[in-house]
């Protein structure tokens, strides 16, 4: 049997993971921040506290007898707020380090780590100097990352690090660059559209013509039960989506439909919408709205052997069928 140590098992991936895994009768440990009347032990499924992840966290309780590791918890990115290097870099960077390291002297065959995607920019268009879009490049897995923010600088210091330390060690080590992840507990701007569509509010947005690449949690973990299978996924970095990209319109027209309401969508200038949302100070929220972020999972397809087993469609049904 499988021994798997899910950290940040609480959290919207972890807790969809570690339900598949237990699925797969393997057996998971997930940490938590606190033990409480929750975190009681299942079949199959043990929690372990570890209150602070940083480069100072003790793993080595919760490594014994791990075979693999899936390493979910980190800080998020946020939005439209002041937070330098250290605020990011504590966890998502000293975090995992402490955590690969520990791995590795406990004997963790395979640690797979879950990047961003955001590691190669905020978007994927291409601006002339009159900020217009001149070309949409689509992601590749081998395309030099260039990341813009603190949160994906941190993300891509960790996956230099890992690479380091798999060189020196027995730990083998997969990375994930994650878009948009989407699904059933999904909080953030798209529960916030789920909550406007439902209220029947209409939206100025019928006129983007963007495209992005999202996944589905159900795609997200049967690529991940993949990665943990897969011999050939030692030592490789993935990109993942659901391999059909859509633009905003597209997006909101599918949760519509889901929903059971007609669409509400008007035209009003691009322009307009991001000078509105620099002046309310939402002008990060917007540009994930208006702008291209696409990836080429061409490679992970590859290696893996992997499709993803959910439709876009299917995936928002599921993601709103219970809100």
């Amino acid at each position: 049997m499988k021994k798997i140590l899910v950290t940040g098992i609480s959290g919207f991936i972890g807790q969809n993971l570690s339900k598949e895994l237990i699925k797969l009768n393997w057996s998971v440990r997930g940490t938590v921040r606190k033990l409480d009347s929750l975190s009681v032990k299942q079949h199959n499924l043990e929690f372990f506290p570890i209150d602070n992840i940083d480069g100072k966290t003790n793993w080595n309780k919760a490594l014994e007898n791990i075979d693999y590791v899936i390493h979910c918890a980190g800080k998020a990115h946020e939005m439209n707020k002041d937070k330098n290097l250290n605020y990011y870099q504590s966890i998502n960077t000293n975090g995992t380090i402490r955590l690969a390291e520990h791995s590795a002297k406990a004997g963790v065959k395979r640690l797979i780590f879950l990047s961003s995607i955001k590691v190669y920019g905020e978007s994927s268009n291409k601006f002339d100097s009159d900020k217009k879009v001149t070309q949409n490049k689509i992601f590749k897995h081998d395309d030099l990352p260039d990341p813009k923010d603190f949160y994906a600088l941190s993300k891509l210091k960790a996956e230099k690090a890992l690479w380091e330390i798999s060189n020196k060690t027995d730990l083998e080590v997969v990375v994930l660059r994650l878009p948009l992840v989407y699904g059933q507990g999904v909080k953030g701007n798209l529960m916030r559209l789920i909550k406007l569509i439902k209220y029947g509010i209409p939206l100025p947005f019928s006129l983007i013509r963007n495209q992005r690449s999202l996944i589905g949690i159900d795609n997200l973990v049967d690529v991940l039960v993949s990665c943990v299978e897969n011999l050939d996924a030692k030592g490789k970095t993935f990109l993942v989506s659901d391999n059909e990209d859509l633009s905003t319109p597209d997006l909101l027209s599918y949760m519509m439909s889901s929903l059971g309401r007609s669409s509400r969508l008007f035209p009003f200038p691009i322009s307009l919408l991001r000078f509105i949302s620099r002046i309310i100070g939402k002008n990060n929220e917007m540009e994930r709205l208006v702008g291209s972020l696409q990836v080429d999972i061409d490679y992970t397809r590859k290696i893996l052997n992997w499709t993803p087993p959910v439709s876009v469609k299917e995936g928002i049904r599921r993601m709103v069928s219970k809100i």
